[in-house]
């Protein structure tokens, strides 16, 4: 008897842990949308909000195929080289991939970047983000770049409508 009614419980309990797990994954894909959202803002600024100023970036460059590179840059440092980036920049990511684990997250996938309405790369993100004080940011990020010719490839999300 106190098997059935452990069984009965937890199959009781499996649907609240999704409605959990959907809700977590949710929050964690809008702090990423927030990030995105900052980047494109003219509003050089707003990134600062997004970001773990503690984190680092990992940029896996790629565009040379005879000489790739792995770049490593202080999310401090980024946010004062992005103060000076130039206006009509964008970026947009596919989902692929989101793991949460209590104040810990994943976000992977392909994305593509835009600077004046043209892609100038492509490849995949990865994106660590970390929750403070009940608030998601992103802390630390690892991505491809790759030419704008291998977007098909990795499944880059299309460009927005001009």
């Amino acid at each position: 008897m106190k098997i059935l009614l452990t069984a009965a419980a937890s199959l009781a309990a499996a649907p609240l842990a999704a409605q959990d797990t959907a809700k977590e994954q949710a929050d964690v894909i809008a702090a990423a949308e927030a990030f995105f959202t900052a980047l494109a803002s003219p509003d050089k600024t707003a990134l600062a909000a997004t970001m773990d100023p503690a984190g680092m970036i990992y940029i896996h460059d790629r565009m040379d195929p005879a000489a790739p590179e792995v770049i490593v840059v202080p999310v401090a440092q980024h946010l004062q080289n992005w103060l000076k980036s130039p206006p009509g920049l964008w970026e947009g990511m596919v989902y692929s991939t989101v793991l949460v684990d209590g104040d810990m997250a994943q976000v992977w996938g392909p994305y593509r970047f835009m600077a004046g309405g043209k892609t100038t790369h492509c490849g995949i993100d990865s994106l660590s983000l970390v929750k403070r004080e009940g608030v998601w940011k992103v802390a630390n990020t690892s991505f491809t770049m790759e030419p704008a010719s291998e977007c098909e490839r990795l499944g880059a999300p299309e460009a927005p409508a001009q």
